[in-house]
């Protein structure tokens, strides 16, 4: 597997996921539990994104084909999803909107709005469909997108164990800093996808 798509591979999905962005609305989640009852409903959250992700990963594309979507359609498509998603980041309406699903919850947070969609929300989805695409196709390519994803979703939960000291660490300034040049990131990216996607139309060369 090229090392070039690898490293793409791994900086969309943490973009687009956002480990370090989860913190504070886990947080805000989970108010007064203890360290235990917040490792299980993050554990639970993640292991239901996962699951999530890999159906859509292996039945994304063969979805659009029955439905007569063409992956460079797709791409284009979640290219502009994506570079909307960058924007939130980037003025700060992401945090916003997290922090406004975070208020409304009921007493396990674990499916909604940890699991959906905070981290697997359509965004996640759209960009393990593109990148499944772009690998080629083959069961090598596959697995490592999966991999990749699965990495990601590991980082937010060990993230969530230590949410805590790391948002008291981190302060209000870091985070910001944090979501801008991750946002700046999934910006150049989204408008790679969208190129893609134009030159598999045959548009470009």
């Amino acid at each position: 597997m090229d090392s070039a798509f690898l490293i793409t591979a791994f900086a969309t999905l943490f973009v687009v996921i956002d480990p370090p962005g989860l913190i504070p609305m886990f947080i805000a989640l989970t108010p007064g539990m203890t360290a235990e009852r917040r490792r299980v409903i993050g554990l639970r959250a993640c292991l239901i994104a996962v699951l999530i992700l890999t159906l859509f990963g292996l039945l994304g594309e063969a979805v659009l084909g029955f439905i007569g979507i063409s992956m460079s359609a797709f791409r284009i498509a979640g290219g502009i999803l994506l570079f909307l998603t960058a924007l939130d980041m980037l003025f700060e309406r992401r945090t916003q909107r997290r922090e406004g699903q975070a208020t409304v919850h009921d007493h396990d947070p674990s499916v909604f709005p940890i699991a959906i969609p905070l981290i697997a929300g359509p965004g996640a989805i759209a960009t393990m469909i593109l990148l499944v695409g772009e690998s080629g196709g083959g069961w090598q390519g596959i697995l490592t997108v999966h991999a990749v994803m699965f990495v990601v979703v590991l980082m937010a939960f060990l993230l969530f164990l230590i949410a805590g000291p790391l948002e008291r660490a981190l302060g209000r300034t870091g985070t910001v800093v944090i979501t801008r040049l991750l946002g700046m990131l999934l910006a150049a990216l989204s408008v790679q996808f969208v190129i893609d996607g134009i030159r598999g139309t045959g548009l470009i060369g």
